[in-house]
């Protein structure tokens, strides 16, 4: 419910410090809070479970959000600014007329969501990935196609990042983000303990084609830097190494987008088995 209601007439009001430091997300991360951005992200997130903190929005967007809030378990200082400031402190193409500071949820142990997934399950790994539009992106794909959690190696873009929260338009706030300290071990841990196929998304004439692997049986996809790939003491976790088939001349996509084409074969290749108007749980 809403705890305040107060004006800002200044951009330097101590009350919405949070959102004067959008340019250091990683200050926010490390206090465990993270920012929504965009109308159709904000009401995403006050649809889900997680916590708010607070909202910054334009005044005439209030009485349709007022509701909203108050349907809240939380207690929520809002503040409203006139479109003139809220362009001055945060740029108003980014957030369209709201923004909001939320409590970055506790993540949920990979044994929990083992054993609360239907079979076969799909996860997706990122090793290195250091472009958090990309991250936002691969979570929103995840959400997609079914994949029941994302691990985020320890040298990894946090999906919590504002850009990353952004570009997930939302998905982020129900899909289960599982924090690998060790990804080499983790990965190992779910070939040898869960016998899960690790799938290295590895561009290069000697992997498979993607629709050469079974991806009905438990199945993690890892991802790796834009730049250089999957490291190779991840490499050697994988059991397959897999491509897709592209025409002459192009030998990689982008690593969001081929994680939507990879994604997708996953999908296909299940609903497929599945009886006509079924769908992935």
């Amino acid at each position: 419910m809403i705890e305040s209601i107060k004006e800002i007439t200044t951009a330097d009001s101590p009350d919405i410090e949070l959102y004067r430091t959008l340019k250091r997300p990683q200050q926010h991360r490390e206090q465990g809070l993270f920012v929504v951005e965009g109308d159709k992200v904000v009401k995403r997130f006050f649809e889900s479970s997680l916590c708010a903190v607070s909202v910054l929005l334009i005044p005439e967007l209030l009485d349709f959000y007022k509701p909203i809030f108050n349907n809240r378990p939380e207690n929520i200082k809002v503040f409203t600014a006139k479109e003139s400031l809220l362009k001055t402190i945060v740029g108003y193409r980014y957030h369209q007329g709201i923004m909001a500071v939320g409590i970055v949820p506790s993540a949920p142990s990979l044994e929990r969501i083992l054993a609360d997934s239907s079979k076969p399950l799909i996860l997706v790994a990122l090793d290195r990935l250091e472009s958090s539009e990309n991250t936002g992106v691969i979570v929103r794909n995840c959400a997609a196609n079914g994949v029941k959690a994302i691990i985020i190696g320890e040298r990894s873009s946090d999906p919590f990042l504002r850009r990353a929260v952004r570009n997930s338009m939302g998905t982020l706030f129900k899909m289960p983000v599982i924090y690998s300290e060790n990804l080499v071990s983790t990965l190992q841990h779910l070939r040898q303990a869960y016998h899960f196929q690790i799938i290295a998304a590895h561009p290069r004439a000697e992997s498979q084609p993607i629709f050469s692997v079974d991806f009905c049986i438990n199945s993690c996809i890892v991802l790796g830097n834009e730049g250089e790939g999957i490291s190779p003491e991840i490499l050697q976790q994988c059991t397959h190494e897999v491509q897709i088939p592209m025409a002459p001349h192009i030998d990689s996509l982008n690593v969001a987008c081929a994680s939507a084409v990879i994604l997708y074969e996953t999908m296909r290749q299940q609903l497929s088995k599945l009886p006509i108007n079924s769908s992935l749980s």
